[in-house]
């Protein structure tokens, strides 16, 4: 009696043990999908950006809006022109937001009361091109200014933007007093074209241009130039920011011109900016101001 006893509670107590192995009818719990969260679209959500050509035609603007555009929710409208078109487009109204390098015009209008504040950013270097013999004797020249001279002296084609951008004014600064005539001096060609149109020109013609070196970089497999004079101490170029005032204009994108600056300002645009060129060029094609 006392063996059966036993055998019945072994066998009551393995039951119990197959009961609690055995799978529930219950889902296993699975981990919450990770949250992908939007920037939710400002009230206003348009920011007119009126720009010099170079950060367009070198493809930095491009190559950073996407990412401010999803991280914020804005979209910026680029006009892009040549500085002094780029600056009148915001004093007729028609910007938020300048992005250019011409430093006595930038000063201008912010004294003007157009602009609220001058943002100096990042800087690349102008340079001389030109036929890649070099007839004027360029290189090895001790600056700009000098290299110039010798252009004149050689009576060597020269194509200049013409347009009152910041490139024509920085080549205009370096001519000094003794800027050609493009009426009298046959060699000199007043384009009044961007930087792209004069760059494809100069090759065209096999003649001298400036430019900025990340424009002429980001064209160099189209054209038959070469670098012949590069970062030269009269050849630095800056690049600002500057909001418009809205106590001047009526009818900005205050909120968007700001959100714009501190992004671009701000770390994330300032790591991309300082690799961008590097993969496709060997090189940077910007450089950052020391904040």
């Amino acid at each position: 009696m006392k063996k059966v006893f036993a055998l019945i509670l072994a066998a009551i107590v393995a039951l119990s043990f197959a009961a609690c192995g055995a799978k529930t009818d219950e889902p296993a719990a699975t981990a919450a999908p990770a949250e992908t969260t939007a920037a939710a679209t400002p009230e206003n959500a348009v920011i007119r950006l009126s720009t010099t050509t170079s950060v367009n035609d070198s493809g930095l603007l491009p190559y950073l809006l996407p990412t401010f555009e999803a991280a914020t929710g804005y979209k910026v409208e680029v006009q892009s022109a040549g500085t002094g078109a780029a600056i009148q487009k915001a004093k007729d109204g028609n910007a938020d937001v300048i992005l250019v390098h011409a430093k006595a015009s930038e000063e201008e209008f912010i004294a003007d009361g157009y602009g609220v504040e001058r943002l100096p950013f990042m800087y690349n270097y102008f340079v001389i091109v030109g036929p890649k013999d070099d007839p004027a004797g360029v290189s090895g020249s001790a600056d700009a200014a000098a290299a110039f001279a010798k252009i004149r002296d050689s009576k060597s084609k020269f194509v200049s933007r013409g347009d009152e951008s910041g490139t024509h004014k920085a080549e205009l600064k370096i001519w000094g007093d003794n800027a050609p005539d493009a009426a009298a001096d046959d060699w000199y060609v007043s384009a009044g074209q961007g930087m792209g149109a004069c760059l494809t020109m100069a090759s065209e013609m096999q003649a001298y241009c400036l430019t900025d070196k990340a424009t002429f970089l980001s064209m160099k497999d189209e054209l038959n130039l070469d670098i012949v004079l590069a970062e030269g101490d009269d050849m630095k170029n800056t690049y600002s920011l500057i909001a418009v005032n809205p106590e001047k204009i009526d009818g900005l994108n205050t909120d968007g011109a700001k959100a714009f600056i501190d992004w671009m300002l701000g770390d994330e645009a300032s790591a991309l900016i300082a690799k961008y060129g590097e993969a496709e060029y060997g090189v940077a094609l910007f450089t950052l101001l020391d904040k």
